[in-house]
């Protein structure tokens, strides 16, 4: 039996627009939108790829396998506080505004990157630099935890009802711009000098970088009115006071009420959100190490430019899916990206095991069209799912439940699974395991949200 709030279900009508009738150009909501997730994202980009020059400064030199655990232990330390991020911005963004709150985020988010470039190193304070880089990590963590949801908010509640595919697709397509240009730069600059000074202050340049990428992003937020539908809540609320009305139209506690009410809802979408996450990040962060190692020992210069050209290609995928999206609907899709990655992950990893830089990337171009068909269907259906006044705290609750855990953990697991198995096929089965987890909810748990108005006189689970 499916789940589902039944405020989306109300019948369909013309997009969005705000009070008064007056539509609104959708190009600078979407930048806006997209901005602070590409900054997030470049953020990931860049501290994944530095990641080797960066422990030779913030862990002691005696154990290089520590230092680089070390490292590592900052990326799945933003993972794990997302949740908890979740739920301080979802109740900003419905109690507040979602402008107000990504506004937040994006200031947030671009100082705490930007301090990590003029960190003190461990030769110069010892061990405290250790644990400025893994607190600082930590409260990134936290801001991501509520950047995506806001956004894909955001731009839902912007967006015409036909069209809410096609103009999220440029979220999912600012998540790997993101990733492309923050390890692309930091590749340039490894290019440009040696690797000692690369240990010793190459690394800063692309983490201060992201200050001046923030102050834009801002510009451009604060810049935006907040968006129709919490205007509507906010008009709402008004005439309730007016007339002497005790209701909360905007609730005091968004989080508890979401839990309340949305549980189900948040269940079924982290049920096939998880292999969104476990599909990106075994490819992002899992394979191109994969490669260098053995058995395929390929230079590391291949590997990453294998995994650049495919990112490149994906982008441009993403977009033509949300317009599939909008077309067959998100149920169809997401079952589809269940039932590919079946049939295109194992081929994947049968084609890398050639060994060659064109099986590399032959595999990665295979390894893109479940990804291709998850992302925008999952990235809609986020904020379609859920009620206006609790839509910022439910989605982002159900979006880092799946991307808290199984994101951050994809590359430790694959790791681990290679280890005690003795064989890389362990991974394409931990990954079509998730899959198949994915397509029960998907096909018992989750209506078609396509060209449902995002109305909520009533969100009862």
């Amino acid at each position: 039996m499916s789940v589902q709030s039944d405020a989306t279900q109300a019948p369909a009508t013309a997009g969005s627009q705000p009070p008064g009738g007056k539509k609104v150009s959708l190009r600078k909501p979407i930048l806006a939108g997209t901005v602070g997730n590409f900054i997030e994202q470049f953020d990931y980009g860049i501290y994944g790829f530095l990641a080797p020059y960066m422990a030779a400064s913030f862990f002691s030199g005696e154990n290089q396998t520590a230092a680089m655990l070390g490292v590592y232990a900052g990326f799945a330390i933003s993972f794990l506080a997302r949740p908890f991020g979740g739920m301080i911005f979802g109740r900003f963004g419905d109690r507040l505004g979602r402008r107000n709150a990504l506004a937040v985020a994006i200031i947030s988010m671009g100082v705490l990157t930007t301090v990590i470039g003029i960190l003190p190193t461990y030769a110069g304070v010892g061990f405290a630099a250790t644990m400025f880089l893994l607190v600082i990590r930590l409260l990134q963590g936290l801001v991501q935890g509520g950047e995506y949801a806001g956004a894909v908010a955001f731009i839902v509640e912007y967006a015409d009802q036909k069209r809410r595919g096609f103009y999220t697709s440029f979220l999912s397509v600012s998540v790997f711009f993101g990733l492309l240009c923050g390890a692309g730069l930091s590749a340039l600059v490894a290019s440009f000098v040696s690797d000692g000074q690369m240990e010793t202050w190459g690394w800063r340049i692309p983490f201060l970088v992201a200050m001046p990428l923030t102050l834009f992003g801002l510009f451009l937020r604060l810049r935006i009115p907040e968006t129709p539908e919490f205007r509507r809540l906010q008009e709402e609320q008004q005439r309730a006071i007016e007339e002497g009305r005790h209701e909360d139209v905007i609730t005091k506690s968004p989080v508890l009420d979401a839990l309340r009410t949305q549980w189900k809802p948040i269940l079924v979408f982290a049920g096939f959100a998880i292999t969104n996450a476990v599909l990106s990040y075994t490819w992002v962060t899992f394979l191109p190490g994969y490669l260098q190692g053995d058995p395929v020992n390929m230079p590391k210069e291949q590997a990453l430019a294998s995994n650049f050209i495919a990112l490149g290609v994906l982008i441009p995928l993403l977009v033509l899916s949300g317009l599939l999206v909008d077309k067959i609907g998100r149920k169809p899709m997401l079952i589809a990206a269940c039932v590919s990655t079946f049939v295109c992950i194992p081929l994947a990893f049968k084609v890398v095991l050639a060994h060659t830089f064109t099986a590399a990337l032959i595999a990665q171009l295979i390894y893109l069209v479940p990804i291709m068909l998850i992302s925008v269907a999952l990235t809609v259906s986020m904020a379609e799912m859920f009620p206006t006044k609790v839509r910022y705290s439910a989605s982002a609750m159900a979006y880092n439940l799946g991307f808290g855990i199984f994101g951050g953990t994809a590359p430790l697991v694959a790791t681990f699974l290679t280890s005690a198995t003795g064989t890389i096929w362990s991974v394409p089965i931990y990954v079509c395991a998730i899959a198949l987890i994915s397509l029960l909810c998907v096909t018992l748990g989750f209506r078609e949200t396509k060209g449902t108005r995002l109305v909520d006189s009533k969100y009862d689970s």
